[in-house]
């Protein structure tokens, strides 16, 4: 058991770091352009503050080493995509970058751990650290309704890259097998939301791939770019929706 809950938690750290990276294309491009444009910084924030209490997770609890490597992982690569942002986007959305970075990612985050450290002890500090990040992640593996109404709305994938979805699908899976073989229910219950979320947007991709656009595209494709956010190792690619979804436009 232990072995299979490894080989599952290797894969599962390698499908996360895919969904960690799959923003380089829009980033690129901020970089060519020296602008952020439209980009909005907030769901990077926020799997900024996701990645890293999941890696405090996953440090403090015995035998979570592979949970917290990865959002290691994504720690990195999220600090250098909201930096991007600090240097590239326009005077007042720089402001509220710095702002948010600074109330999320270091108020609240250094709130968690200091009174999950001062305050609780053994099992109860692991469970409420557990919590917080279960309800992170439920909430934002909510983010790609709006994504999944546009389709229904528009009749057009075009507002659901397919490979994103499908990475949704597969790594909320695997991490749903690595959290049910390691009995971690925190990991498991946003992680099977994001699986059956992938698997409904896979489905909804093979009825309207073919399906010929409503007149009314352009207003869904408004309506379908909301705030998305993102991921335990696998909110990631929420997040990712909305701005491949913005790209587009």
């Amino acid at each position: 058991m232990e072995i299979l809950s490894l080989v599952f938690g290797v894969i599962g750290n390698v499908i996360s770091v895919l969904m960690f990276l799959s923003p380089v294309g829009t980033f690129w491009r901020i970089i060519k352009h020296k602008s952020t444009e439209d980009f909005e910084s907030l769901p990077y924030i926020c799997t900024l503050l996701n990645a890293a209490l999941w890696t405090y997770y996953g440090i403090i609890k015995p035998g979570a080493f592979l949970v917290a490597t990865v959002n290691g992982f994504g720690i990195l690569v999220e600090i250098v995509y909201v930096t991007l942002f600090l240097v590239y986007a326009a005077p007042k959305m720089r402001a509220k970058t710095g702002i948010l970075v600074g109330l999320l990612d270091v108020g609240f985050l250094a709130a968690a751990i200091l009174v999950t450290r001062l305050v609780l002890q053994g099992q109860v500090r692991i469970d409420a650290t557990g919590f917080m990040c279960c309800g992170l992640n439920i909430v934002m593996y909510g983010s790609p309704l709006a994504a999944m109404r546009t389709v229904v709305t528009t009749k057009s994938v075009e507002f659901m890259p397919f490979l994103l979805s499908f990475f949704l699908f597969l790594n909320g899976g695997i991490w749903t097998l690595y959290a049910i073989l390691t009995s971690d229910y925190f990991l498991g219950v946003p992680n099977g939301a994001g699986f059956l979320l992938g698997a409904a947007q896979l489905v909804l991709y093979a009825i309207y791939r073919n399906a010929n656009p409503s007149s009314n595209v352009s207003d869904g494709l408004e309506e379908g770019w909301q705030y998305q956010t993102l991921i335990s190792s696998a909110a990631s690619s929420s997040s990712e929706q909305s701005h491949e979804i913005k790209e587009r436009n």
